[in-house]
């Protein structure tokens, strides 16, 4: 296996990991009393994402994609906007956050429907009973690797955010933040 595949195992892994502990803290399971933890998430259109994390993805949101970044003191451009008057943003501040907000949701919003599309390919191999461990492995990995992607845009536009607001301003969101 190539070191890209490697790593997009891993992060696919940790996605999966992410996903069955919201599932099973109620963030779109259907788990029932009496039931199993899977119960209901057999109709879903793709088994592997609810109907919440499938709207987050297509609306372009962080879904915590970007905690590494938000928790140790790069502030998000969404948050920024939501604290513009508290962190006393400039005319200037607030228009260039606009403006890498907007960059951020489009890109995640492209980059969020390949995930989904990955996802329904990986699971169209297991409802069509074509499933591989070739085939599993290679529709794994392009998974894997659009999630990184996408954790990669929200990162980045952390990342540029330093470039737009002061120091102080940086240590007030914290602040404000809660952090």
């Amino acid at each position: 296996m190539t070191h890209t595949l490697h790593a997009g195992l891993a992060a696919l892994a940790l996605v999966a990991g992410s996903l069955a502990h919201a599932q099973s803290h109620g963030a779109g399971g259907h788990s029932h009393a009496g039931s199993g933890p899977y119960a209901g998430m057999q109709n879903r259109e793709v088994k592997s994402l609810s109907e919440q994390q499938m709207a987050d993805l297509r609306a372009g949101k962080g879904m915590s994609l970007a905690l590494p970044a938000e928790l140790n003191g790069y502030p998000g451009p969404a948050h920024t906007l939501e604290l513009a008057t508290a962190l006393g943003l400039t005319d200037e501040q607030r228009a260039r956050t606009q403006s890498l907000f907007l960059d951020m949701q489009r890109e995640a919003k492209a980059v969020g429907e390949e995930v989904i599309q990955a996802e329904a390919a990986l699971d169209a191999l297991f409802r069509q009973k074509t499933a591989t461990r070739d085939a599993v492995t290679a529709a794994t990995a392009r998974a894997a690797q659009a999630q990184g992607r996408l954790r990669d845009t929200h990162l980045r536009y952390h990342l540029s955010m330093m470039d737009v607001l002061s120091a102080e301003q940086v240590v007030r969101y914290a602040r404000l933040r809660g952090y």
